[in-house]
């Protein structure tokens, strides 16, 4: 098959009926702040949470009988999973799911509910790619048919539904940002906009800590990482698609990296303004507005709010990764004098009404005048800081500040 705006659009009518077409909506908030004209395409309301239900419903429904009797596999760290599992229910399959050990296990949970006696699920590997490469090694020895979260032709037609709906609705569109990792939403969004709309202006947004796709545009070439962080689970991929790249390099206007610490701050503050729960994935688009602020005033924007799959148990590493970025919460290795009255003359002189404790670990050391202490400090505002480390050094406070020390501070959050 081609790729281009007109098999988009016959994905389009293929969807039509199996799922909902989700709201384009106008964000008040967003849109006051940054002087335009902000909307939000919510794919966290599908059925399953997020975008990829189009893309394999749209491989999926298009099988042959003889194909379906194979049955299907495919890797996954989550939403491809959950969307591959909901059609293999519906349509009747039989599917083999591989997910990452590091895989969240509200993902986990919401797969099997969504395939529910159609789906096996198999966890392997503390990344996509190596849950990838596990299931391609079991396709081959099984003959079941492989479904690719992103590098598939069927597969990025049926993620590029979501910009049919979205020039439905919106006739004049400056800026599109979107979410990447393998780059599968990216080029089906891509393909339609630009025939349609080329002067529309896409914009792709990844983590610093996993940036496949700006790699392979600075190689010009995919390029695997070595190493990435997966806490963006939605978009950690080590190795964009070659399919992808392909496309992107001719549609994608300008890549943005953002820090994860931002997007967990953006995702905070778009349940406190708007009661909208997603998962870092489907922040990253919002998150890129701050470096979009000067260039988008008076223009329409549209953010693809890519998933709300959102395991409620990591909201503390979250909020954690959230304050550390913002500046208002630290860790000290802190030296203290071995003897009563020794904390508490620190909490007087050192700590004020604009700084908290957070977390102190302290174990004596006998036959020691000095022992030392793990703080964590909270700040009401970033500018306090300074003035806390005034305060300690002035009072000739012994201090480690763990932020500067990556293997440490790493182990602390």
């Amino acid at each position: 098959m081609s790729l281009n705006s007109e098999s988009i659009l016959k994905a389009y009518h293929n969807l039509n009926g199996f799922l909902v077409k989700t709201p384009l909506q106008l964000n008040e908030n967003l849109s006051e702040f940054y002087g335009c004209s902000i909307f939000l395409k919510r794919e966290d309301l599908q059925p399953v949470r997020s975008y990829k239900i189009r893309g394999a419903y749209n491989f999926l429904s298009q099988l042959s009988d003889e194909e379906r009797k194979k049955g299907i596999v495919c890797s996954s760290a989550g939403n491809h999973a959950q969307g591959v599992a909901y059609v293999c229910n519906k349509l009747k399959i039989r599917g083999t799911i591989f997910m990452p050990l590091t895989t969240p296990n509200q993902k986990i949970y919401k797969t099997k509910k969504f395939g529910n006696s159609w789906i096996e699920i198999v966890r392997v590997g503390d990344s996509f790619d190596e849950a990838c490469l596990a299931s391609k090694e079991f396709a081959e020895k099984t003959e079941a048919i492989y479904v690719h979260p992103f590098d598939d032709e069927k597969v990025i037609t049926g993620q590029g539904t979501i910009a049919v709906e979205i020039l439905n609705e919106l006739k004049k569109v400056d800026y599109i940002i979107i979410p990447v990792g393998g780059g599968g939403l990216i080029s089906g969004i891509g393909i339609y906009i630009k025939s349609l709309s080329p002067e529309t202006k896409i914009i792709a947004v990844e983590s610093e800590d996993a940036p496949s796709m700006a790699r392979a545009f600075e190689n010009n070439s995919p390029v695997e990482l070595k190493t990435i962080s997966t806490f963006i689970e939605g978009t950690a991929v080590k190795k964009t698609g070659d399919i992808t790249y392909e496309i992107a390099r001719k549609v994608v206007d300008k890549i943005i990296l953002v820090p994860e610490g931002k997007v967990c701050s953006k995702m905070m503050q778009l349940y406190k303004e708007d009661g909208i729960v997603v998962e870092p994935a489907g922040a990253l688009s919002i998150t890129a507005l701050d470096f979009l602020k000067d260039e988008i005033k008076n223009k329409n924007v549209v953010c693809i709010l890519s998933g709300g799959n959102n395991d409620w148990a990591r909201l503390n590493e979250i909020e954690e990764k959230s304050l550390i970025y913002e500046g208002l919460k630290y860790y000290f290795l802190i030296e203290f004098a071995q003897r009563a009255g020794s904390l508490k003359d620190f909490v007087n002189k050192i700590l004020n009404e604009n700084t908290d404790i957070v977390r102190f670990e302290y174990i004596k050391k006998s036959n020691k005048e000095f022992g030392p202490a793990l703080v964590g400090i909270q700040l009401n505002k970033k500018e306090n800081y300074a003035e806390l480390i005034e305060r300690m050094n002035s009072c000739g406070i012994k201090y480690f500040d763990l932020k500067k020390e990556s293997l440490l501070f790493n182990y602390l959050v």
